[in-house]
């Protein structure tokens, strides 16, 4: 179905590149009254599991993902202003466990585009994503994997937006910079996240000179993303991010793939079905090499994945 859809958006794209100038002057005269679009998504999940004298065993937890989904748009003549906001939060607690992480994002995206021709737009794109706090792979050791801009990641952007309608949007940039920030002493020590990690005297112990917090890439940059009602009731999000280091192994290109079907029961509750899909060739795999549930290694980049499922309370404003 995707597939589909994404070739008919080719067959527009290049069917629109040839329409007639007279179209562009119709469209900016209907396109003169300012229009602002501001909106947003609360969405909480819970789940709970009790047990009490239960036979064949089992034990009481807890879950919760909170997610807020934030915009405002602009547009006026040839003018075009795109901004989201995006917060997720979630926690698992298991009984006679501590408090897991389970979910944790900050995503804020701001693009502006002046019309070039019929729905396309020369476009400048900031994006900025990071969490919250702390993430740890969690074992006996809790080995600290994560922070508040730990990292943190900044993509600019100059290049084409294809615009053909609310639903789907394709932003094309030959022309990037990627900035990833590792703000924690201790990853960046470790050389998390592509940065560069620190100098070690002979024995490994002590640090001769600290690891970089800062790496900065140049390359091109691909952002799309759709959304439509597959039936009733039923609806499908798509975002996809790609850029490819220009510098340094362009054929490895970092992928940010996040889906959301929705499948709605009445005005507030829904079945919501999110997964993430990503891939960093800068990001080491946390990996416990003897199954003592102890991070002792940390090797090369593999494809992350992630998936939920719950019944939701969503409030749309």
């Amino acid at each position: 179905m995707i597939k589909i859809i994404l070739i008919y958006c080719l067959l527009l794209l290049f069917n629109n590149s040839f329409a007639k100038p007279v179209e562009d002057t119709l469209k900016v005269k209907k396109d003169s009254v300012v229009v602002w679009k501001m909106g947003g998504l609360f969405t909480t999940t819970l789940s709970q599991v009790k047990f009490e004298n239960w036979a064949q065993g089992g034990k009481n937890s807890f879950s919760n993902i909170t997610f807020l989904n934030l915009y405002v748009n602009y547009k006026k003549g040839k003018n075009v202003w795109d901004n989201t906001f995006d917060l997720r939060y979630g926690v698992y607690k298991n009984k006679d466990e501590a408090l897991m992480k389970m979910d944790d994002k900050i995503d804020f995206s701001s693009k502006y585009g002046l019309a070039a021709g019929r729905k396309w737009y020369y476009s400048a794109l900031i994006n900025a994503k990071t969490q919250f706090n702390k993430g740890y792979s969690y074992g006996k050791d809790t080995t600290i994997i994560s922070d508040f801009l730990a990292p943190a990641y900044i993509t600019m952007a100059l290049g084409m937006d294809y615009k053909p309608s609310d639903k789907f949007t394709l932003f094309l940039s030959p022309f990037s910079g990627k900035s990833t920030i590792v703000n924690n002493r201790i990853l960046a020590n470790r050389g998390m996240y592509g940065v560069e990690k620190a100098r070690m005297d002979n024995t490994g112990k002590n640090v001769i000179e600290e690891g970089k917090r800062i790496r900065n890439e140049f390359g091109g940059y691909i952002k799309t993303m759709l959304s439509f009602e597959i039936v009733k009731n039923i609806s499908f999000q798509s975002k996809l991010d790609m850029f490819s280091n220009y510098m340094e192994k362009a054929g490895n290109i970092d992928v940010n793939w996040e889906v959301l079907l929705t499948m709605k029961i009445n005005k507030y509750v829904s079945a919501n079905i999110n997964t993430q899909l990503i891939y960093d060739d800068d990001v080491a795999t946390a990996i416990d090499t003897n199954n003592d549930k102890k991070v002792d290694l940390f090797l090369a980049s593999k494809t992350q994945f992630k998936e939920t499922f719950g019944i939701s309370f969503s409030f749309k404003f």
